[in-house]
């Protein structure tokens, strides 16, 4: 049985750590797994989303936030669009639904960053958090589709 994972890793890479998510979905090479990386999130992604197993989002946050690789499921959740794109991940899941009552189940990643000034390095802490994060989403598919091997 076929599985079909989407990994979409958001950010901007002009602004250090804030690429963070681009930079895991680049590094992203596992096989059964499509991955996106893009700058922000947008309306037009829920079409790939719809045809979905399971979705794997992956973002920078502050580490005064927490200075751990987070992980987190997602439910479809609306009210967060903003303009053009889409502000998290829960409203694009929420999106998904609206346009084909299909939303797959999703897991959030948010790996931490401290420098997000302009520049394309990525800060010590982020390249380590890069690591876990790749780590942390083959054990999530491992988790999910165990049943398959």
């Amino acid at each position: 049985m076929n599985f079909n994972v989407i990994a979409i890793g958001y950010g901007n890479e002009l602004r250090s750590d804030d690429g963070i998510g681009r930079r895991v979905a680049k590094a992203l090479h596992l096989s059964k797994v499509k991955s996106i990386a893009v700058h922000q999130l947008t309306p037009e992604l829920a079409e790939v989303l719809a045809d979905a197993d399971l979705a794997i989002f992956i973002d920078a946050c502050l580490i005064s936030e927490s200075s751990q690789v987070q992980i987190q499921s997602l439910s479809p959740e609306s009210g967060n669009m903003i303009a053009g794109h889409i502000a998290d991940p829960r409203s694009l899941l929420a999106l998904t639904q609206a346009l084909y009552n299909y939303c797959p189940p999703a897991w959030w990643i948010k790996v931490p960053g401290v420098n997000f000034e302009f520049g394309y390095s990525l800060s010590p802490i982020a390249e380590t958090g890069v690591a876990i994060a790749l780590q942390k989403i083959a054990q999530i598919i491992d988790e999910n589709f165990s049943w398959l091997v």
